[in-house]
């Protein structure tokens, strides 16, 4: 069976985010999306929601597991006999730091980076700017999925 990860944050999962989990869901068997544990960060979304939010999204494909992880993402790969990861490119600032990323996994236990170009509609897109754009009112509904639209809209009008 052939396996791969699409690691992130997700806090909160985009159109740019799942444009690259189905595109690799098209290529793999399974594709594990890792929700990684940041504790030192306070995401907008629990990781629980996150988790929550991109089942709901993903289920669609058929073939994408989520969970959460913390620690290193070439240990989350072992233990699920897991060898690749795939990752989104929107940028060649976003290579420079990827390529390093990759060079080290396959380094410290021989798992493999496949780098996906991001659609051009989405090259810029990132879920901080979202957050960002949505908190001051902008219309972000067009980069998110809409029920995850409508949980970031009522996250941020708790608040």
């Amino acid at each position: 069976m052939r396996r791969a990860v699409c690691p992130g944050s997700f806090d909160p999962i985009t159109n740019g985010h799942l444009d690259i989990i189905g595109r690799a869901s098209k290529l793999y068997d399974v594709v594990h999306v890792a929700v990684m544990i940041n504790q030192s960060k306070k995401g907008l979304f629990s990781v629980d929601e996150r988790i929550d939010l991109i089942r709901r999204v993903t289920a669609e494909f058929g073939n994408v597991e989520v969970e959460s992880f913390h620690g290193l993402l070439v240990d989350f790969c072992k233990e699920r006999d897991i060898p690749a990861i795939v990752k989104g490119l929107r940028a060649v600032s976003d290579f420079d730091y990827e390529l390093q990323m990759a060079q080290m996994n396959i380094g410290l236990s021989g798992v493999e980076t496949l780098f996906v170009p991001t659609n051009p509609i989405y090259s810029f897109l990132s879920s901080s700017l979202v957050k960002e754009v949505a908190t001051w009112g902008g219309d972000v509904s067009h980069l998110l999925p809409p029920l995850v639209h409508e949980a970031l809209s009522q996250r941020l009008a708790e608040r």
